[in-house]
């Protein structure tokens, strides 16, 4: 069974059961709305068309969130004229889960749970982010994930502990240089050794 409801200026074909997103309606997530303005019944082949409405038949439904839809870019130029101007604009919708249809005698109710997830979280959700919700609220599950890492971080100073004989090792390794030293010193005691001998023969 379905029905074409009215609202926000636009006509909607809706089942019950149905996700439903139409220009903003005021009220809270989980608030029941109720459509009156049904224009068109359907069950099978039997249809019934209203005059302009149908009378005694409803569409309830369920709010899930209140939020901005796709942004959508306004561009003007004049051309030769150096005129460009860009603008973006984000229109309110309404997320609405059709419960029931009713009408010409007929109920056709939903049966499933209507889940007040929103967009947000399940986009944050298929990324692998954390879900923070506007106003600056922190669930618990965040709350809890510093603590656990501040535990982990706890003995890093005993890994720094082990790793300061590493860093003494090279002050080892400048012993050899010492040695390089003292290599560079015999050839000049060596020098030292010739020149008397020079001396020597220029006596002679």
């Amino acid at each position: 069974m379905y029905a074409v409801i009215k609202t926000g200026g636009k006509q909607y074909r809706v089942q019950a059961g149905d996700l439903l997103v139409v220009e903003k309606l005021a009220g809270e997530p989980g608030a029941d709305v109720a459509f009156g303005e049904v224009l068109m019944l359907g069950d099978g082949d039997a249809v019934t068309v209203g005059a302009p409405l149908v009378d005694g038949a409803t569409v309830n439904a369920t709010l899930i969130e209140t939020r901005k839809g796709d942004k959508v870019k306004i561009f003007k130029k004049i051309r030769r004229q150096g005129y460009r101007r860009t603008k973006g604009h984000r229109q309110h919708e309404t997320v609405l889960r059709v419960t029931s249809v009713a009408g010409a005698g007929k109920t056709d109710k939903w049966d499933g749970e209507v889940s007040l997830t929103t967009k947000r979280e399940l986009d944050a959700r298929a990324r692998g982010l954390a879900f923070q919700p506007l106003g600056g609220a922190t669930p618990k599950a965040e709350k809890a994930a510093p603590a656990a890492k501040v535990a982990k971080a706890a003995p890093a100073p005993k890994a720094e502990a082990a790793e300061a004989p590493k860093a003494a090792a090279p002050k080892k390794a400048a012993a050899p240089k010492a040695a390089k030293a003292d290599g560079d010193a015999a050839p000049a005691k060596k020098a030292a050794a010739k020149k008397p001998a020079a001396k020597k023969d220029g006596d002679a």
